[in-house]
């Protein structure tokens, strides 16, 4: 119902029947009003409107998709870091990252968050863009490629345990059994007796174990505040928080940045970054939490390695062995696990988002 013909009823005395949701808000005639423009509302029992019932084939389609740009992500961000320092990398992603989210978010959306929001927002953003962003490249200077895919198996063991603390989901044996079984998998395919330390190793070792903690974090902590505001909404916001910390912090490194030095090659790896393992795989990753469950998109993190044995096969001409199989099937029976507990969970909260 348009706002002008809900005024007018309002003036004539209502029609029986009609009743107004909760964000709409009575306007006086002489006020201007913006029927595409959503005010969060105060009342914190209003919501946005419950997300469209996904097939479960499309949130597991879209993860695997999120974790294959993640993989990829791995491997060109080792190749671009010959040409640009590690916080440079991080800001311009970051930079160019949050105006393409916050159009999107406003363009579908048009939805402006509460006060009330904004300290949990800036927290998302201080988490998940700001420290990920800023510890993983610094931390990829530091070590290497298969350090990190094994110190990435973290994220779903520190996502559980913090949803179980924040009481945010219910940890129930088959969720452990596959948190446990998609770790193992993972493990399988990197070999952790690969691993490498020494001074230089250990410090990039503790930043990318750092990272994972903050990410874990980051996917918890949306949880509840998605079912107040909209998925697009939340991680525009959580970028715009995260560059308004970042950009200072990498204005140095962005300052003695000579575009000319950089070779085409690295430029092209830096436009895959930001399309894909940050814009798409970011929004792809909030909207299956609004449509999951914390723990299953954190477990999916495993499938990172599986990706990376993948390209390695498919570019590099390397062997695909009895590992990678055994791990794959571990991977797949812990992601059966967790999944379908996960959208047993959804199913339920369903109905009371719609009564």
């Amino acid at each position: 119902m348009p706002v002008t013909s809900a005024i007018l009823m309002v003036r004539r005395g209502g029609r029986k029947g009609v009743s107004f949701p909760p964000r709409l808000r009575v306007l006086p005639m002489n006020e201007t009003a913006e029927s595409d423009v959503r005010l969060c509302p105060e009342s914190s029992a209003a919501a946005p409107p419950a997300p469209g019932s996904a097939p479960v084939w499309r949130v597991h389609l879209t993860l695997i998709l999120v974790q294959a740009t993640f993989g990829g992500f791995h491997v060109v961000a080792k190749a671009v870091l010959t040409d640009l320092a590690p916080l440079a990398l991080a800001a311009i992603r970051v930079g160019l990252a949050t105006p393409i989210l916050m159009a999107l978010a406003w363009r579908r959306d048009r939805f402006i968050p509460a006060r009330r929001d904004l300290p949990m927002l800036a927290l998302l953003g201080g988490l998940g863009v700001f420290a990920n962003q800023a510890l993983f490249i610094t931390g990829l200077k530091f070590t290497t490629a298969t350090n990190a895919s094994i110190l990435m198996t973290s994220i779903p063991v520190f996502a559980i345990g913090a949803a179980a603390v924040m009481g945010v989901e219910r940890i129930t044996l088959n969720r452990l059994a596959g948190i446990l079984l998609s770790v193992v998998g993972a493990l399988v395919l990197v070999n952790p007796f690969r691993f490498s330390t020494g001074h230089a190793a250990a410090l990039g070792n503790s930043l990318i174990l750092v990272n994972g903690l903050c990410y874990a974090l980051f996917l918890v902590l949306q949880r509840p505040i998605l079912t107040r505001i909209p998925w697009r909404t939340v991680i525009a916001a959580s970028f715009f928080f995260g560059a308004i910390g970042i950009l200072p912090v990498a204005l140095p490194a962005l300052t003695a940045l000579d575009p000319s030095k950089v070779s085409t090659g690295a430029w092209l790896g830096v436009a895959y970054i930001i399309l894909f393992p940050t814009v798409f795989a970011y929004a792809a990753s909030t909207w299956a939490v609004r449509r999951s469950s914390p723990a299953l998109v954190a477990a999916y993190s495993t499938l990172q390695p599986l990706v990376a044995s993948a390209l390695a096969a498919a570019f590099l001409g390397e062997h695909f062995g009895w590992e990678e199989g055994i791990g794959f099937a571990l991977i797949a029976a812990g992601l059966w696990l967790v999944s379908g507990r996960a959208h047993n969970t959804q199913s339920q909260e369903a109905p009371r988002r719609r009564r």
